[in-house]
C-alpha cells in the first residue's frame, strides 16, 4: 500500500486532480490517498496558505501529488516552502513533443537555492531594494550529480549547464565550475555550457541538440516556460520535485483562475505528473501504461482541449486517456 498526499490547491488544481486520482485507482489499487489543503483557499479558513498538518503529512507519505495554488502577497510560496522543507533539491521537467520528435529533452533545476531563497532586504533610508542570491558548492554539485546520472540511466549522451557566468563570475562561477567537475566522472557523457540567453535562443532555433539541460532555480524556471511555448501550451508539461528521501509531483501550469470552474483546463500535465511518480515509485510498467495512454490520445488529435486547440473539456479529456489505459 502506497500513501500518497494528494494538495489539489486552488483554481483549476482540484479540477486536474481529481481525474488524475481516478486514473490512478485503475492502474494500480494499492494507493491510500490523503487530501490535504494549501493555497488561496487554504489561507481564507486556516489563516496560512500551508497549514502544518499538511507539511507533516507530506513528510510521513510515499510521495506527494501537487495541483496548483494561487499566490497571496502576504504568504510565501507554498510550493516553494514545501520544496524546501522537504529538501526536494532538484526539479525534473521532461520536454517532450507528441508530434515533432525533434523536441526531447529535459530539464533539470536546482530547487532549493538562488533568487527563490527569499533573501531580500529592504533599505527605507536609501529607499531601495535587494535581493540575495543564494548559491552553494553543495547546491551546485549535487544538482550536477543528478543531471549526469539521469542522464546515464536515460541513455542519454549530453548534459548542457546553462548560466551566465561573464555577468555573475562567483555565484555561477562556482555553479559552471562545479558542473565540470562532477563532469570528469562521466566520460562517457559530453559536458558543454551556454550562458542562458544563448540557451534561450537555441531551444527556439535548435531543440533538437538538446538531451539533458541543468542549471539554477530562476533560470530553469524561465526555460522551461519557454519550452512550454514549443509544445504549444503549459498544459502538457509535468514536473518531479525529488529529494533523497521524498519526492513531490506537480504540473508546470499555475492555478489559471481566471479558467476556473469552466471545465477547460487540460489535465495531461498533472496525469503525466503522476506518471514521474509512478517511476519514483518503482511502479514502472504503471507509468508506461499512462505514458502510452496520453500519447496515443494526442497523436489520434481527435480529443483536444481549448489549449491545444480543440473544444473538450477536463473531464472528455481525462476519459479518453482513461478509455486507452483500459
Amino acid at each position: 500500500m502506497y500513501k500518497i498526499t494528494t494538495i489539489p490547491g486552488d483554481g483549476i488544481g482540484k479540477e486536474v486532480m481529481k481525474p488524475t486520482i481516478e486514473i490512478l485507482e485503475t492502474l494500480n489499487t494499492q494507493f491510500e490517498f490523503i487530501h490535504k489543503p494549501a493555497g488561496a483557499e487554504c489561507y481564507k479558513e486556516y489563516g496560512t496558505n500551508l497549514p502544518e498538518d499538511t507539511i507533516k503529512t507530506t513528510k510521513k507519505t510515499d510521495s506527494t501529488l501537487f495541483g496548483a495554488v494561487t499566490s497571496i502577497p502576504q504568504q510565501k510560496s507554498a510550493i516553494v516552502t514545501l520544496r524546501r522543507i522537504l529538501d526536494l533539491y532538484v526539479n525534473q521537467r521532461p520536454i517532450k513533443s507528441y508530434t515533432n520528435p525533434d523536441i526531447n529533452f529535459t530539464i533539470i533545476r536546482e530547487n532549493s537555492e538562488g533568487l527563490y531563497s527569499h533573501l531580500e532586504v529592504e533599505n527605507p533610508e536609501k529607499q531601495e531594494v535587494s535581493a540575495y542570491r543564494k548559491i552553494t558548492y553543495k547546491g551546485c554539485e549535487r544538482i550536477s550529480e543528478y543531471a549526469f546520472n539521469y542522464a546515464k540511466k536515460t541513455g542519454h549522451k549530453k548534459v548542457t549547464a546553462s548560466h551566465k557566468a561573464d555577468l555573475l563570475p562567483l555565484t555561477d562561477g562556482i555553479f559552471k565550475d562545479e558542473f565540470y567537475k562532477v563532469a570528469t566522472k562521466y566520460p562517457q557523457i559530453k559536458a558543454e555550457d551556454y550562458y542562458i540567453d544563448t540557451t534561450a535562443m537555441y531551444l527556439i532555433t535548435r531543440p533538437q541538440d538538446f538531451d539533458v539541460i541543468v542549471t539554477t532555480n530562476l533560470f530553469g524556471d524561465i526555460l522551461s516556460d519557454e519550452a512550454g511555448g514549443l509544445l504549444g501550451s503549459l498544459g502538457l508539461i509535468p514536473s518531479a520535485n525529488i529529494g533523497s528521501d521524498n519526492g513531490l509531483f506537480e504540473p508546470v501550469h499555475g492555478s489559471a483562475p481566471d479558467i476556473a470552474g469552466l471545465n477547460k483546463a487540460n489535465p495531461i500535465a498533472m496525469i503525466l505528473s503522476a506518471s514521474l511518480m509512478l517511476e519514483f515509485l518503482n511502479l514502472t510498467d504503471e507509468a508506461l501504461k499512462l505514458q502510452n495512454a496520453v500519447y496515443k490520445v494526442i497523436n489520434e488529435n481527435k480529443v483536444k482541449t481549448p489549449d491545444m486547440g480543440g473544444h473538450n473539456n477536463t473531464q472528455q479529456m481525462a476519459d479518453a486517456i482513461l478509455h486507452n489505459i483500459e
